[in-house]
């Protein structure tokens, strides 16, 4: 059997062709891949030739086709659709990989070359020398300037830190599946909607158990939590979700979480940087930890104020206080009170094919002239994907792939991916996926969504749009590949037409009557968008300030810390933000997004890039709001330039100016 991975694909856009791929492809693919791409690399660095864009940077983009081809697919998988084997499989393959890129990007002759390059970039043309200057403070950060015998510890240092991300993902999931609360007694999902009970008897009976399972999210707060009427119930929903990671045996990631903190401080002191969030910012637009520390301790006093001045009136509607599992449910009946509002009684009018073709699609057709064509002969990673091809007014765009429902094998959380990045170098086009993790109901029942769930279904088309849109001429800078605390722009601004009258109108219709949202309805819903901004600033703030608490550990600090649980809670009271009612979105122990996810000493990000968001917003209302002109002016002044320019720079361009912080202040009631 030829292996699918040595050679394109020949589905459309180069889309991997899933249904050829067996587990026994990978391991081969992966050894021929790293070896392809390191004579590909070794031929850059023997030509005797001086060193020129065309004879460096061009075959560099042009290497490893093999190896981005099998890991596309594999970590594909390893996230949305995994299995003993691949779990397996990562884990031997992680010091590996991390290995491999060490040995090109650490390569003294390569980078000779490069930096040769670099000093002479003046010469090229303005793509090309962004990538060069991108390149080389890529291989300055990852020690290609350190002498041997720092490289030779630096190397040790990437294998232990991704055997270790590796290790959390994996714990993390098996504990988030073993945690899952079972229910017997009917009496104690009170509260839940028929479409979300039959999803936990779904999840029951995937597992083979009586009665229903409420199988655990990735944040602290279950969305369930506003509905379920049993305060035991709301207990051990949240009992269950702060445990992970906490109880011992095999999944517990206390020690992993030190030994991880210890190995990223040790290699930034390595790199010449004081801390882990030195060397990581060193390369994002804020430029420094500091910069950090000065916007989220701006926003964490008022947060804090604001989550109290909640937590009163909450128990004072609730008549008692308020603890983490009630919050949202008591929540939930303040603003049915102060805005005649049930967002969980809309749940009907949010069903989820009709929030996708007749919002996201929507939208996006009339800000961008998109259109999309389900290509059901096309196959994703798993028979629950559906794919659809984008085109606009020029022609097809690329696919989009929609992975919606939760599965055990499936990690927590929603997220994009790039299956194929559009570059012109390749002559390739754009395959973007989105995975969503919502609760999938009994056969031929409708899926309905909860109102946090359609804004997450904006939101991760935004990236999608992002990657459809973006245009590079070389591979590495096209697609979502920006600057970390930049790349959820794009996003955060798509969540606005969620609740865009316009959009709102379209989608939201009674699935079984097709009644409209009452418009009064609407508006409520607009009228109570800071309704809770206390509590969500609070919740992000926590986990943004942790993330920069461990990551700001010098190496004796991070050595001195053995209690994970500790060093957590005093962090939190450091920032002003400790609250037992009020936990962080994401804990020590199941926050992915920095231990495993990429997010590190980034989780700042969101609120940063929400800095540049809230402003967006504010110049698409006060222009006339979903136009195809103003459509066409973000796509083309900021979407479409990819990781092509400095970000900054291309929001310049589209707004006129920087950003500024009065609307952020503003959204969030922080003024």
């Amino acid at each position: 059997m030829t292996n699918p991975f040595f050679a394109d694909s020949a589905l459309p856009y180069q889309l991997p062709d899933f249904a050829a791929v067996r587990d026994e492809h990978f391991r081969e693919a992966f050894d021929a891949g790293m070896a392809e791409q390191l004579a590909e690399v070794a031929a850059i660095t023997a030509d005797p030739a001086a060193p020129s864009f065309e004879n460096t940077f061009v075959p560099l983009e042009r290497s490893g086709r093999v190896l981005d081809r099998v890991a596309t697919v594999f970590f594909t998988l390893a996230s949305s659709d995994t299995t003993d084997a691949i779990q397996s499989l990562e884990e031997e393959l992680a010091p590996r990989l991390a290995a491999h890129h060490d040995a090109i990007v650490l390569d003294p002759a390569l980078f000779a070359r490069v930096d040769a390059i670099h000093a002479e970039r003046d010469a090229l043309d303005a793509e090309q020398r962004y990538l060069v200057e991108r390149r080389h403070i890529e291989m300055v950060l990852a020690g290609a300037a350190l002498d041997e015998p720092a490289k030779e510890r630096l190397r040790e240092l990437n294998q232990r830190i991704s055997t270790l991300t590796t290790r959390f993902e994996k714990n993390l999931l098996n504990d988030t599946n073993a945690l899952a609360v079972h229910v017997t007694d009917a009496a104690e999902l009170a509260g839940l909607a028929a479409s979300e009970r039959s999803a936990a008897r779904e999840a029951a009976a995937a597992r083979d158990l009586d009665g229903w399972l409420v199988t655990l999210v990735l944040p602290t707060g279950h969305p369930w939590l506003s509905s379920i009427e049993v305060p035991a119930t709301r207990a051990r929903i949240m009992e269950a979700s702060r445990a992970r990671g906490t109880r011992g045996g095999e999944f517990d990631n206390r020690d992993l979480v030190l030994d991880l903190v210890r190995a990223r401080a040790e290699r930034a002191r390595l790199l010449g940087f004081r801390d882990h969030a030195s060397v990581v910012t060193a390369d994002e637009t804020a430029g420094s930890p500091e910069a950090v520390a000065e916007l989220l301790g701006r926003l964490a006093p008022a947060a804090a104020r604001n989550a109290s001045v909640e937590r009163a009136e909450l128990a004072e509607t609730f008549g008692a206080p308020v603890t983490a599992s009630d919050w949202a449910y008591a929540a939930e009946a303040v603003r049915r009170e102060r805005y005649e509002l049930d967002t969980a009684a809309l749940r009907p009018w949010f069903e989820a094919e009709r929030v996708l073709c007749d919002g996201v699609f929507f939208a996006a057709e009339r800000l961008y002239g998109l259109s999309f064509a389900e290509r059901p002969e096309l196959r994703g990673w798993n028979d629950e994907v559906r794919v659809f091809e984008v085109s606009d007014e020029d022609g097809p765009l690329g696919l989009y792939l929609l992975d919606l429902y939760t599965r055990d094998a499936k990690r927590g959380g929603a997220w994009m991916n790039s299956l194929v990045v559009r570059n012109e170098l390749l002559g390739q086009g754009a395959v973007v996926t989105n995975n969503l993790n919502v609760p999938r109901p009994a056969a031929g029942e409708p899926t309905l969504l909860t109102l946090d769930e359609v804004e997450t279904f904006f939101h991760e088309f935004g990236h999608a749009l992002h990657g459809l849109f973006a245009h590079a001429r070389y591979p590495s800078l096209g697609g979502t590949n920006v600057f970390r605390d930049f790349v959820e722009f794009p996003s955060q601004v798509n969540e606005m037409w969620a609740m865009w009258p316009e959009v709102l109108a379209n989608y939201a219709r009674h699935h079984e009557t097709g009644e409209p949202l009452d418009p009064s309805i609407a508006q409520r819903l607009r009228d109570a968008e800071r309704f809770g901004q206390g509590f969500g600033t609070s919740e992000y703030l926590q986990a943004a300030l942790l993330d920069q608490a461990w990551h700001t550990l010098d190496l004796e600090d991070a050595q001195a810390v053995t209690d994970a649980a500790a060093f957590e809670a005093d962090a939190l009271a450091a920032a002003g933000l400790a609250d037992d009612a009020v936990p962080p979105r994401y804990a020590t122990t199941y926050f992915a997004h920095v231990f495993s996810g990429g997010y590190d000493a980034g989780y700042y990000s969101y609120i940063w890039s929400e800095v540049l968001d809230a402003d967006t917003v504010e110049w698409f209302r006060e222009n006339g709001g979903l136009t195809r002109e103003n459509g066409e002016r973000f796509r083309r002044r900021l979407l479409q330039t990819a990781g092509t320019r400095d970000p900054l720079a291309a929001f310049r361009d589209f707004r006129g100016r920087d950003a500024a912080l009065e609307p952020l202040l503003e959204r969030r009631g922080l003024g």
